[in-house]
């Protein structure tokens, strides 16, 4: 009896057809998680139909696309630039998928040799009207930096760098009032100078006048939402206020830009260890170069407590010591080890 039921349970196995699901089954599920905008779930589906079909390169660029939407440009671009190792470089596509992601980390001269590259592709590749339009979007940015260029050639440019040092001054010693007065000046006098517009909203909303601050970051933001200063001051204003959420918008944001100016680096690196971002925060601050940018009382603040939050706490406090030198307020906030924003 025992020997007859065995018998019939693997006869039974046998006739069991298991399932096996392709790479085209996974891909199908991510499209529709993706249409859906349940992006982490388009993110796995697509990940099992690379696993699945790894000799089809169709898998991995719509995984890219899926970074893109997310605002994972790099992930993306570290995709693009697999398959175009892995299938070779007539998978045009490509170049202009990377360009596109060049472009929204400001990283336009890599975005203008990848629009190039598609361009010069013999066919009509499946971009080719977005991408002759991201070309002159890229050319008249260019054209914009360099007449920039020739009206920052000040004649008083030499008052300009003594007003903003002297301001600088002022706010690192959170002096707010004296700021304010000479941001105010800065503004009627430079008004090309934006940087003193952000500079006056932080002194603004330090001085209590939160509300006035925040309302003025905003109205900044809406003529220019790529304005890496205004992501920055209303991130920091954000989390002062233990308003997260709307903090995590402009953080994002900032995750993903790498700008090329230092001032601009170092208030990226400052927000993100604001923000808890730590690595992060501490890969940003490894890449300045500029002597001034890595004197300020900001560097050495929250590069040290980004040290400290990631297990370092002898790197911290030797660069907590090194400010407090320079700016003897420092020792007054305890160490890197304090909760601050």
């Amino acid at each position: 009896m025992t020997t007859s039921v065995k018998g019939t349970a693997a006869r039974q196995d046998t006739n069991i057809i298991p399932f096996l699901p392709s790479g085209k089954f996974y891909f199908t599920h991510g499209i529709q998680a993706f249409q859906k905008r349940r992006f982490n779930a388009a993110v796995k589906w697509l990940k099992k139909a690379i696993e699945a079909s790894p000799e089809e390169p169709l898998y991995p660029c719509q995984l890219s696309v899926v970074y893109t939407e997310v605002g994972s440009y790099h992930a993306a671009n570290q995709v693009l630039t697999e398959v175009l190792a892995n299938f070779g470089r007539e998978y045009v596509d490509c170049y202009y998928l990377m360009a596109n992601n060049y472009a929204h980390l400001g990283l336009l001269s890599d975005a203008k040799k990848y629009v190039d590259t598609y361009l010069e592709q013999p066919g009509d590749g499946e971009f080719e009207e977005a991408a002759e339009q991201l070309k002159e979007m890229l050319d008249s940015l260019e054209e914009e930096e360099e007449e920039d260029e020739d009206e920052w050639a000040f004649e008083d440019e030499d008052e300009l760098l003594i007003y903003q040092e002297t301001a600088f001054y002022h706010l690192e010693q959170e002096e707010w009032d004296q700021a304010l007065q000479l941001l105010e000046e800065m503004m009627d006098m430079f008004p090309e100078f934006t940087m003193a517009q952000h500079k006056y909203a932080f002194a603004l909303y330090m001085n209590g006048s939160q509300e006035e601050a925040v309302d003025l970051e905003r109205s900044i933001l809406a003529e220019d939402p790529s304005d890496i200063h205004s992501h920055v001051n209303l991130a920091v204003f954000y989390l002062k206020n233990g308003r997260q959420e709307e903090a995590m918008h402009h953080i994002h944001q900032l995750r993903n830009v790498f700008p090329m100016h230092e001032q601009q680096k170092l208030a990226v690196a400052e927000t993100l260890a604001r923000a808890g971002f730590y690595q992060e925060s501490i890969e940003r601050f490894r890449a300045l170069k500029d002597k001034q940018v890595v004197r300020r009382r900001v560097y050495y603040k929250w590069y040290s407590i980004a040290l400290y939050h990631t297990g370092q706490p002898a790197k911290a406090l030797q660069m907590w010591e090194k400010g407090c030198k320079q700016f003897p307020k420092l020792a007054e906030e305890g160490g890197p080890w304090s909760n601050q924003l």
